[in-house]
């Protein structure tokens, strides 16, 4: 990034890239935020985005607007949040406000890192590992929902002095991490997400609701262990999930009394985040595609690479593109399906 105040773009003006705009907006930088909406760039630019919730409640007024091609020039800095969905018509149209030495931060869902650093060059791709909550009520309505950090670093896992700046200007946002371990730190989020996420996607419950049923928590415990198998397969250091909560290995661990305790960790998170619900199904529910290629086909890809089973990601991955497709409903009947027995 330049020495001086860097050029910055947010691409997405949804929760996290909206509050990372707004808090960056905030602290006085300049910021061009990519709205896709009319209304929500309106709206950024007076009143401004609207955040409230953990942390207090501000306006941040903002220069947005619509498309890329309302924007000149090339940046330093751009945050690309937009839906996994999105992401990779975004890159291409991304590519020529790049310079040589410009970084991009991937604020997806799931593993989006190796599929930009194919359009937009591995050097520019900054992984980052979103641990704080956010949903978006309305046209620049953002409510931050939970405290968690921002974790970074590069696709080599290798020290970079690039990364410094960018943490300081980060921690304007949240608390920032420097890692070297960037893709094991994504893979350990992406377990969770590929539970909760697919799950309250093919059931249409509320992570709560969900939790409370045994044949739920099974399967939930069963993408993981596949998930487990693939990421020993890669040689991945893991690490924890669930915000650094919960240690994959330690929670799928043999014996009777590991299971029992499995399932009591599983109905407390429900009891916890019980009002939780599931990105993918709020985008059903607008009749949108959901994420799961980079969730749990994520899991499906490296496993058929590597020779790790994973039919219990693939019966997942099955059923929710045929809710995509309508050939299925939302329905909790789902998880009655008997291929999920094997979980």
């Amino acid at each position: 990034m330049a020495a001086s105040q860097p050029r910055i773009a947010v691409m997405g003006a949804g929760a996290i890239g909206g509050i990372t705009a707004a808090c960056l907006a905030r602290a006085g930088n300049k910021i061009d935020l990519v709205c896709k909406h009319m209304d929500i760039a309106r709206r950024a630019k007076v009143p401004g985005l609207h955040v409230f919730g953990i942390g207090g409640e501000f306006y941040a007024p903002l220069n947005g607007v619509e498309t890329l091609s309302q924007l000149s020039g090339s940046y330093d800095l751009v945050f690309l949040a937009t839906k996994a969905t999105d992401m990779m018509p975004a890159a291409i149209n991304l590519l020529p406000f790049l310079k040589p030495g410009s970084l991009v931060v991937s604020q997806q869902n799931g593993i989006c890192e190796e599929a930009l650093g194919t359009v937009l060059g591995r050097d520019r791709v900054v992984g980052c590992v979103v641990g704080f909550g956010a949903t978006m009520h309305g046209p620049a309505e953002l409510e931050k929902t939970s405290d968690g950090e921002f974790v970074i670093g590069n696709l080599a896992n290798q020290p970079d002095p690039r990364l410094e700046p960018l943490k300081q200007l980060m921690d304007l946002v949240a608390p920032t991490r420097i890692s070297t371990n960037i893709v094991g730190e994504l893979y350990a989020k992406l377990i969770i997400n590929s539970c909760i996420n697919s799950l309250g996607a093919m059931t249409g419950l509320y992570l709560g609701d969900m939790l409370a049923k045994r044949r739920a928590r099974n399967i939930f415990i069963a993408i993981m262990r596949e998930a487990m198998e693939v990421a020993r397969a890669m040689g991945l250091n893991v690490g924890k999930g669930a915000g650094g909560k919960l240690d994959y290995d330690e929670f799928l661990g043999q014996g009777s009394l590991a299971g029992i305790k499995r399932h009591l960790t599983l109905r407390i998170i429900g009891s916890k985040y019980r009002r939780l619900k599931s990105s993918s199904l709020q985008s059903l529910q607008r009749g949108k595609p959901t994420e799961i290629d980079y969730l749990n086909g994520y899991i499906m890809e490296k496993g058929h690479e590597l020779n790790v089973p994973t039919p219990v990601n693939a019966l997942v991955i099955r059923t929710i593109k045929a809710i995509e497709a309508g050939h299925r409903r939302v329905d909790p009947a789902n998880l009655e399906d008997k291929a999920f027995d094997l979980a």
